[in-house]
C-alpha cells in the first residue's frame, strides 16, 4: 500500500540553481481522494503552491512562486513516491519551467523535525 503524503513535510537534498527551491525549502504536502497539494516557502522562495493529481506512486503536478526578488514562475511536475528503509517518503522528480526556459531533476525526502 502507497504512503499517503498527507501532513508530511519534505525538503529538497540538493539546492537548485539560484533564486529556485533549495535545501532550506520547506514544502508541507496534502492529499486527499487523488489529489495533491502543497504549500512551500523558504531559502529563494516567498511563497510556493502546487497542485495535481496522485495515480498510484506517480504524481503529476503544477507549481507557481514568488521569490524574493518579486517575480513570479511557474511549471509542470511529475514526481515518483518512493519510501525509503527508514520508512520516509522521497520524491524522484522531473520538472520543466512553464513561465521561462530550463527543466531538470530534482529529489526531495521527508524531514522529521518541522524547521523553517
Amino acid at each position: 500500500m502507497s504512503r499517503s503524503l498527507d501532513g508530511l513535510v519534505l525538503a529538497p537534498v540538493a539546492d537548485q540553481a539560484p533564486g529556485q527551491v533549495g535545501t532550506r525549502t520547506r514544502f508541507t504536502y496534502h492529499e486527499r481522494d487523488g489529489e495533491v497539494w502543497a504549500e512551500y516557502a523558504g531559502g529563494d522562495v516567498v511563497r510556493g503552491h502546487l497542485v495535481g493529481t496522485r495515480e498510484g506512486d506517480r504524481l503529476d503536478f503544477r507549481y507557481v512562486q514568488l521569490k524574493q526578488d518579486g517575480t513570479t514562475s511557474s511549471g509542470h511536475c511529475v514526481s515518483a513516491v518512493v519510501v525509503l528503509s527508514d520508512g520516509r517518503v522521497r520524491l524522484e522528480e522531473s520538472w520543466e519551467w512553464e513561465s521561462q526556459t530550463g527543466s531538470g531533476t530534482s529529489v526531495v525526502e521527508q524531514v522529521t523535525e518541522h524547521s523553517p
